[in-house]
């Protein structure tokens, strides 16, 4: 009997460890590129996407939206619910090798509150002081008691990094960031590919059978399905809502439907800037109310969803426990619009809409822009890359703004750093004494009842004013490989990378 050749042997070798190489390699399609990889000042949901996978938070959320522990075991309120204390994971570091304990708490705490342009600041508003208890006890002090305090810390603001390198790089951080989660970072090139790598130290590694993640941008959702489909991907996120249907009959792939907890809407700058005295839109109360008249919800997401969406009109779904039912959503009125409009005196008003180039947001302008000039609205949409859209708004360099929030386990995530004065995503400008007041009472409240009567005088009030004109709730759809297991289904759309493998 004759052996294989010395040569074909090499050949067949290589093959098997290309493979196996290929294998501990999942490849992610993003529907845009993140902006800043820093927790406190990182402001999209893409960016999510990715933190999942590098920096683990103090706590997470299940299915069900319970809050469970991640970095932190467990936790206590005080009698007064003023104090929260912490009990944190032993034998857990940075990617770096420094040691995550309650030092670093009270660090990155601290730092998500003070440093220059957080997106944080509004989430641990509360927050006066964190006491260092001993290396595995840290102590939240609050002004006041906090309802919101544990949701905020399943996200951004319960992210830690390492104080030594956030130190080091300061705002550079985002360049090269370092954290605790299963995965470290090793690069990013703008617009093409962000990879991450096995983090050996990890404290639940023994859940991490990955050796590379690599995220890559791909705004066209069609192209993105092209990726997946010729094996270039192994898990795309938000699937275009069209292709759901066929995805599912071919039976060729996995896909998940899970409704958001977050919102598609239109933002307004009402103050923005100085462009909110000179549009129509941000002058007049009346031009807003008249253009959400112009727009009929269910056709829009018949559209531009195929009604993989929920129409609503909230911070939160009709289907939300915390829903306000004293504001139901409004039926599109074509003749109230158009004399809302003669009332104001600009019965033909004009207006710049800006749209991310992501294909939802492009659909989404153009079916609103043929909606409105029904009602007597002159449309134009500007196109921009995501990132710099946010920036555009961030400067109030807009009129109205399609901009969609992935949504927060408690409403004031969706609410309170949009619609209170100054605070760092109120990009609408929108400043009242009276709501914040409301807005602040909201959340000392502890009993879910009387929380919810505040939220229903919230509503009664910003509803009318119109910072945000709400238009539905999305359901994230995904598609991925057959082979790819242990995918869950969190409301909050995000892929958790622990617990993922190839199977046969």
């Amino acid at each position: 009997m004759r052996c294989p050749s010395p040569r074909w042997l090499l050949a067949l070798a290589l093959g098997v460890a290309a493979f196996a190489a290929q294998a501990q390699t999942l490849r992610v399609g993003l529907a845009e590129d993140p902006d800043a990889l820093d927790p406190t000042l990182a402001r999209s949901f893409v960016g999510r996407i990715v933190f999942s996978g590098l920096c683990d938070k103090l706590f997470d959320i299940d299915e069900k939206l319970a809050i469970v522990p991640q970095l932190a075991t467990s936790y206590q309120w005080s009698p007064d619910n003023k104090q929260l204390t912490l009990k944190l994971r032993p034998g857990v570091t940075f990617h770096d090798g420094e040691k995550f304990d309650a030092a670093a708490v009270k660090y990155n705490i601290e730092r998500h509150k003070t440093m220059p342009g957080s997106n944080r600041r509004g989430e641990l508003a509360p927050v006066t002081s964190v006491d260092v208890v001993d290396p595995l006890t840290v102590r939240l002090n609050l002004s006041a008691p906090f309802s919101p305090l544990l949701a905020a810390l399943t996200d951004r603001a319960g992210m830690m990094v390492s104080p030594k390198a956030a130190q080091a790089e300061g705002e550079r951080f985002g360049a090269k960031p370092v954290c605790s989660g299963p995965f470290k970072f090793v690069e990013r090139v703008a617009q093409d590919r962000i990879v991450l790598e096995k983090f050996t130290n990890y404290w639940n590694k023994d859940a991490v059978h990955f050796d590379k993640v690599i995220y890559t941008p791909i705004p066209d959702a069609t192209v993105r399905l092209a990726n997946l489909r010729s094996g270039q991907l192994d898990y795309i996120e938000r699937m275009a809502a069209s292709d759901m249907e066929k995805v599912k009959s071919e039976k060729k792939f996995k896909t998940s439907s899970i409704t958001e907890i977050g919102y598609q809407g239109l933002t307004i700058n009402v103050g923005k800037s100085d462009k909110a005295k000179t549009s129509a839109l941000g002058r007049d109360p009346r031009v807003r109310e008249a253009l959400e008249l112009a727009i009929d919800r269910a056709g829009l997401v018949q559209v531009v969803m195929d009604n993989e969406a929920i129409v609503g009109n909230q911070w939160v779904a009709p289907t939300n426990t915390w829903y306000a039912k004293n504001v139901p959503v409004p039926k599109r009125n074509i003749e109230r619009a158009r004399q809302l409009l003669k009332e104001a005196g600009m019965p033909n008003p004009s207006f710049t809409l800006l749209t991310p180039t992501t294909s939802d947001a492009q659909r989404i302008g153009l079916v609103v822009q043929a909606m409105a000039r029904e009602a007597g609205f002159d449309v134009k949409i500007q196109s921009a890359e995501f990132a710099t859209s946010l920036n555009m708004a961030d400067k109030g360099d807009f009129e109205a703004y399609v901009l969609a929030w992935s949504g927060r386990p408690d409403p004031d995530g969706n609410l309170y750093s949009f619609d209170v004065c100054n605070q760092p995503l109120n990009y609408s400008g929108y400043c009242v004494q009276d709501v914040d007041g409301l807005i602040k009472q909201s959340r000392e409240v502890l009993d879910p009842a009387q929380r919810k009567k505040v939220f229903e005088q919230v509503a009664a009030k910003v509803l009318k004013d119109r910072p945000i004109v709400y238009l539905y709730h999305r359901k994230w759809l995904w598609a991925y490989t057959p082979k790819l297991q242990g995918v869950r289904e969190i409301p909050d759309g995000l892929l958790r990378v622990t617990g993922l493998k190839f199977g046969s």
